[in-house]
């Protein structure tokens, strides 16, 4: 059975950190691009960030030289490094997991960052 399992998220104050944790198991993580994804209420789920099976990484322009993607591949993990968050980084951020050169795609549950003014 396959789980990603996200946590990490909270309020915090603009100008302020997070650090998100995705934790997978059921699956052969380092076989695997990991992606961040963030859905506003009322908008559509967006890509945030990307890493690569070999560690290369992309971001959104919203986001780029604020967030940090990595991965941990001998714990399954994947992180995003949140600093100089803005209130409108305001989103349930999801993590999701492509298998490299297949099919399979696997969603997170999803945790709530709430960034005050």
């Amino acid at each position: 059975q396959v789980q990603l399992v996200e946590s990490g998220g909270g309020l915090v104050q603009a100008g302020g950190s997070l650090r998100l944790s995705c934790a997978a198991s059921g699956i052969i993580f380092s076989m695997y691009t990991m992606k961040w994804y963030r859905q506003a209420p009322g908008k559509q789920r967006v890509l945030v960030a990307v890493i690569g099976s070999g560690g290369a990484a992309d971001y959104a322009n919203s986001v780029k030289g604020r967030f940090t993607i990595s991965r941990d591949n001998a714990k399954s993990t994947a992180y995003l490094q949140m600093n100089s968050l803005k209130p409108e980084d305001t989103a349930v951020y999801y993590c999701n997991a492509n298998q490299v050169g297949g099919p399979r795609s696997y969603w997170g549950q999803g945790t709530q960052v709430t960034v005050s003014s």
